[in-house]
């Protein structure tokens, strides 16, 4: 089988009507994989508008169990495609138990894994706490015909043990669907560095762990909150391979040849030169 993985990201703006959010992703997909992607990856909470910018009750509504009507539809998409699919969205678990997740199903359909984000913010415009249980579903690499992957969710990026462990568990694909952008009241300064930082942290993810990198963004303005789209495929070293712009949409296609994981690995042997017995007060809060 050859080396190459050809990958689609999908960066949308998102409106109230949830069967239009749901049926564009849909054309997405479908363009993604006639475009030759073998994995697609949505955008974070694709189906719905970002809710968390307020906290609001009645919002728990637009949750949905799992498997349920959004995951069967998409299950139905990948066999249609012959693609794996990255499915984010806002899942109830049980009576007032509520996860930000993401479903990942092969090319013929079948569910391969489900992960619930397991870092999760409270931040002006980004109430998540409110809304969301942190997972338990651990960090957990899965073997999909794309390659094995790790899939992650926009504010775990920030955190690079999640990362390692997806690379310890052998992923060769890290993706990170995503909600975030320029907040209103922001200086131009503040927000670009803020989009800087996002984008370079991830690249260092790459860079520390050899593996691909892709975040999925989405674009647009909603309420106070203009995101800033940007989704991009990173090399083992950390090389921007393709990236979409901050403000329209887009369906990247990316070719991934996974030697370079191998190829970066032995130059850089960063996992062989880990001091793992030094390392044990990771585990503690802080060490003061």
């Amino acid at each position: 089988m050859s080396s190459i993985r050809r990958i689609g990201l999908v960066q949308q703006a998102v409106g109230d009507d949830l069967e239009k959010n749901l049926a564009r992703a849909e054309s997405a997909v479908r363009e993604a994989a006639g475009r030759g992607a073998q994995l697609v990856c949505l955008q974070e909470l694709f189906r719905t508008r970002y809710f968390p910018q307020i906290e609001d009750a009645s919002l728990f509504d637009l949750a949905e169990t799992v498997p349920g009507p959004t995951t069967e539809r998409m299950s139905k998409l990948a066999a249609d495609t012959g693609t794996v699919l990255v499915v984010p969205l806002f899942e109830k678990r049980a009576a007032g138990l509520y996860h930000n997740s993401a479903v990942v199903f092969e090319r013929d359909g079948t569910q391969l894994a489900h992960y619930r984000k397991m870092h999760i913010p409270d931040d002006p415009m980004f109430y998540e706490k409110f809304y969301f249980a942190p997972g338990d579903t651990g960090f957990h690499a899965i073997d999909s015909s794309a390659g094995r992957i790790g899939v992650l969710i926009c504010w775990d990026q920030w955190f690079p043990e999640a990362a390692r462990l997806l690379a310890l568990d052998g992923a060769e694909l890290l993706f990170y669907p995503t909600a975030i952008g320029y907040l209103d009241g922001e200086t131009e300064a503040e927000n670009q560095a803020m989009r800087e930082s996002w984008h370079t942290v991830q690249r260092g993810h790459a860079i520390a762990n050899g593996t691909f990198v892709c975040a999925a963004n989405r674009v647009g303005r909603e309420g106070g909150v203009r995101f800033w789209g940007s989704s991009f495929v990173a090399d083992p070293q950390g090389r921007v391979l393709a990236q979409a712009s901050d403000s329209d949409e887009a369906v990247l296609v990316v070719e991934c040849d996974l030697r370079r994981v191998e190829t970066q690995r032995r130059g850089w042997p960063f996992l062989r030169d880990r001091r793992v017995d030094a390392y044990g007060d990771l585990l503690s809060r802080f060490r003061r």
